[in-house]
């Protein structure tokens, strides 16, 4: 093979629900995990000239989206943004409703940390109803629903994000840890509004589940830093004192900085009540020179705080207790503005529900019983669009017809011609791509809105007509259609193009029945 990739050629690789290729996505993903962004993204671009080029479309997808995640965590959320909103339109255009459903999430979590909410609580609320679907992908499902709940821990909105893990956790234990973090965090600025017992009892059930891991693992120093941090605030320090020594360098020295700053938070909430105080405000200090490393927007407030009350602890003095008003007054203001969060949160997904029955209600008018096609009715409202120029070239009308579908019908019985209806429509849609739309115009007779060119119209058109003369839909008796059709003309009316390729159906019918004619 000289001078490019032989498109022909078939590579020795494992069938697998991705991409031939999505081995190279998964590192360019764990590059992006790791911090290591620069990276994934180089990485990303000479993978994406491979998948491009041999046609790996799932890849693809994969590889765009962890270019997002770099840019995401790399702090360019312009960027991100910008890929996440092309990736939306391919898994649209793909008709991958999980895959609208996780890209949604990402971009929610993207305009949340632009200070974008509304915009973020709209695609949340999208994805939300999507979700709440039956679907026999678990996997993917799972996949959209982790999106979800980390959309909605950056909003710090612990509520939905801690009903999200808790789903997650009854079907993969691995995602109880996260769960955890939820319920820390939520238990900690709970407290830091004064509502001590609420947060008690986030921080205890926190407890309960990362002392199960440390218990079954006690090498696991993220573990260990969530229970030391959750230990002392429940004022049990000593233990949690030592849980976050153990932690505390291992976590900086693997580069680990979230759960490396809950590490000193704990050590330092520990030495405060033990009376250290010089020594907790040290340890405060390092937590906070760690946010210099993508920390989550509701870790500074946290560590504010703490340090707010150790120095109150420190000096007791008018000017500690003024910083510490005014801390304090700024964390209940940045509670308010969460709760405000949640109300936007749950007002758009009221909208998004209307909305999406109000769909389903249009879809069940536009929709023909009998083969679950679009009806005469859409059919309608399409050349209307035509006749308005809403619909631009290239399109191509295809008629098609059941070649003597009456003779069936007295031969057969009624039923046996519906069944024979159904599977033409069947058909129908396995030959057409998502922006075609296939329609019951009347009886035995269909029509496509076809996207595309005169000589595209005529490859799925005979693929169509073989279709129907292979298939087996009533034992014993053949099957066939014949397909006229038409392309839009610039300027051309409705009418005229239904006239034009209904004119080509009867050539078609008078040249002997199961041909296409253009």
């Amino acid at each position: 093979m000289e001078g490019g990739i032989d498109r022909g050629a078939r590579l020795p690789v494992p069938v697998t629900a991705f991409g031939p290729l999505h081995l190279l996505a998964l590192r360019v993903h764990r590059l992006a995990d790791t911090g290591h962004g620069h990276e994934a993204l180089i990485a990303a671009d000479a993978y994406l000239a491979i998948a491009n080029a041999v046609g790996d479309e799932r890849t693809v997808l994969f590889l765009v989206q962890g270019q997002m995640y770099a840019n995401l965590y790399m702090g360019r959320l312009v960027e991100a943004a910008d890929l996440g909103e092309r990736l939306l339109r391919l898994h649209q255009a793909a008709g991958s409703v999980l895959g609208e459903a996780k890209i949604l999430c990402d971009l929610a979590q993207v305009e949340v940390l632009r200070g974008r909410y509304f915009l973020a609580m709209r695609h949340l609320a999208r994805a939300a109803v999507l979700l709440d679907r039956p679907y026999t992908d678990v996997d993917r499902r799972l996949s959209a629903l982790c999106s979800f709940a980390e959309a909605a821990t950056a909003a710090e909105m612990y509520e939905t994000a801690a009903t999200t893990y808790e789903q997650l956790s009854s079907t993969q234990a691995s995602f109880g840890l996260v769960h955890a973090a939820t319920l820390l965090h939520w238990g900690l600025r709970l407290g830091h509004v004064g509502r001590h017992d609420e947060g008690a009892a986030r921080l205890r059930r926190s407890a309960e589940i990362t002392r199960r891991h440390v218990e079954q693992r006690p090498d696991d120093m993220v573990a260990g830093a969530m229970l030391a941090l959750a230990l002392a605030k429940l004022g049990d320090v000593v233990p949690a004192e030592k849980l976050a020594r153990e932690a505390v360098m291992p976590l900086r020295q693997a580069e680990n900085y979230r759960y490396a700053r809950m590490a000193h938070l704990a050590l330092g909430i520990s030495l405060r009540t033990q009376g250290a105080l010089a020594e907790a405000r040290t340890e405060f200090v390092a937590a906070r020179e760690l946010c210099a490393f993508s920390p989550r927007p509701d870790e500074r407030p946290v560590i504010r705080f703490e340090m707010a009350l150790t120095a109150l602890a420190i000096d007791g003095g008018q000017a500690a207790r003024d910083l510490f008003e005014a801390v304090e007054g700024q964390t209940r203001e940045l509670w308010r503005l969460r709760m405000q969060r949640l109300a936007m949160l749950r007002q758009a997904h009221q909208r998004e529900e209307s909305e999406a029955a109000r769909a389903r209600a249009e879809r069940e008018v536009l929709r023909d019983p009998l083969t679950g096609l679009d009806n005469r009715r859409r059919f309608d409202l399409l050349m209307d669009r035509i006749d308005r120029g809403l619909i631009p070239a290239p399109l191509v009308l295809l008629i098609v017809d059941v070649d003597h579908f009456k003779a069936i019908n007295d031969a057969y019985s009624h039923a046996t011609g519906d069944r024979a209806l159904r599977e033409v429509a069947r058909i129908l849609r396995a030959h057409c791509r998502a922006d075609d739309i296939p329609v019951r115009y009347a009886g035995d007779e269909f029509t496509v809105f076809l996207q595309g060119d005169l000589a595209v119209g005529r490859e799925v058109a005979e693929r169509i007509r073989a279709a129907v003369a292979r298939s087996d839909i009533l034992p014993g008796v053949r099957i066939t259609v014949s397909v006229g059709l038409a392309a839009l003309g610039e300027g051309m009316s409705g009418e005229t193009l239904f006239r034009e390729a209904d004119d080509r159906l009867y050539a078609a019918k008078w040249s002997g029945r199961n041909t296409i004619a253009s």
